[in-house]
């Protein structure tokens, strides 16, 4: 039976404290989630338990450390749905991961006159690891615009792909307009043609049921544990076997090889080979116990229930005199991307605070995007599993509050 989603907030001791003598309000759950307390008990529980470091020792607790840290594997495995659990790499987080395959894929695959396509709608993180792997192999960076409801140009994306393309990277939610994008058209499209795709899902992986890897037909899939109500520090990168499999390694040391000598060196199988030194034992342990919070939900039940939380956001902010709300997609999940005319984004930010009410302001790392709307940035809400109407409502007025307070 499925855990009751009007339940779950009792779980985040966190969210009872106060800010600035007001409850807390948080709404940055695109930055980061708060962690339930099932997760904090697996983070005490190893370092009062387990505390040994993983695939070294021949004793009795690196054992058990070793065999919770590989279940946290399966458990991510599972999630996802990948086929083999050696296809999940644990990396800090999705930055490093989509990093790790701009490295060693570009290494491997990516020559002088050759294309990589990105989009306009990505975070930087998944923008910049491809302009540099082109500036360093002499390739051609390419970028799909996005159109005035903050969807793709996907006739654009079709028209880039070629010979020489290598790669297509992009997002399966915006971090900044909340587009959804619709990956069942656009993985085929680019398969098509015989390139891999590398999706970032660090704003899908807890929201989406659509976390299915081998249904979606990803080639590269990454993700941060801490967005989806896991620790920091910890992140996946799923890979299929036949693309890691041709890929050097990312980094060196202990742990990733197999022989060392003078003459030659080779290197362990998958995961290992780009897992090298002393992994985050304790946080890939509490990233296991995330996934077994999260899976306790019904899928759909919980998208269901967050995209009627953010209609009811969407309503009441367009309800609010002078307020733009960023983006009209078929397609939203999670974000809500405003300003108030005559007020800066970083002021309201600030304001807000004042009432316990936590946004983020700024360009969110996505300067494309807010050079492509002519704004400096925007004040975002992000919704997670555990905000209410009674979120939303506070934060409305909030904002009334502090355009009341202005007007004095």
């Amino acid at each position: 039976m499925s855990k009751s989603i009007s339940s779950a907030r009792a779980d985040f001791p966190l969210l009872f404290t106060t800010v600035n003598d007001h409850p807390l309000v948080y709404l940055d759950n695109a930055a980061t989630t708060q962690k339930p307390q099932v997760v904090l008990d697996a983070l005490q529980s190893y370092y009062s338990n387990l505390n040994s470091n993983v695939h070294r020792g021949n004793h009795t607790l690196a054992a058990r450390a070793t065999d919770a840290f590989e279940e946290a594997r399966s458990k991510v495995a599972r999630y996802i749905n990948a086929a083999n659990p050696y296809e999940v790499i644990f990396t800090r987080g999705t930055t490093e991961s989509i990093n790790l395959v701009a490295f060693s894929f570009g290494e491997a695959f990516v020559h002088a006159g050759d294309e990589i396509i990105v989009t306009e709608l990505e975070h930087h993180s998944n923008y910049v690891p491809w302009y540099q792997l082109c500036q360093r192999k002499g390739a051609h960076f390419r970028v799909v615009p996005f159109d005035a409801n903050g969807e793709l140009d996907l006739e654009a994306l079709k028209a880039m792909l070629n010979e020489k393309t290598r790669l297509v990277a992009l997002n399966q939610v915006s971090n900044s307009l909340g587009t959804v994008n619709p990956l069942d058209k656009i993985i085929p499209m680019v398969h098509a043609v015989g390139v891999p795709v590398l999706v970032d899902a660090a704003q899908a992986v807890q929201h989406l049921p659509e976390h299915d890897v081998q249904a979606l037909d990803a080639d590269f899939y990454a993700f941060s544990g801490h967005k989806m109500y896991a620790p920091m520090g910890i992140g996946v990168l799923y890979g299929k076997e036949k693309w890691l499999e041709q890929m050097p390694p990312y980094q060196s040391g202990g742990e990733m090889i197999d022989q060392v000598t003078s003459q030659l060196i080779t290197f362990a199988a998958l995961p290992y080979k780009f897992e090298a030194g002393t992994p985050n034992v304790a946080d890939a342990i509490g990233l296991g116990a995330a996934v077994d919070y999260l899976s306790q939900f019904e899928p759909f039940e919980l998208q269901a229930y967050e995209e009627e939380l953010l209609v009811y956001g969407m309503e009441q902010l367009r309800a609010i005199p002078g307020l733009t709300l960023y983006g009209n997609p078929r397609k939203r999940s999670s974000i809500l991307p405003f300003n108030v005319e005559g007020i800066q984004h970083y002021d309201m930010g600030i304001l807000l605070d004042n009432y316990g009410i936590a946004v983020r302001t700024g360009q969110h790392c996505t300067q494309p995007i807010m050079d492509a709307l002519h704004i400096s940035g925007t004040v975002r809400a992000s919704l997670a599993l555990y905000n209410t109407r009674e979120d939303i409502d506070a934060l409305v007025q909030g904002i009334h509050r502090v355009l009341k307070m202005l007007k004095r």
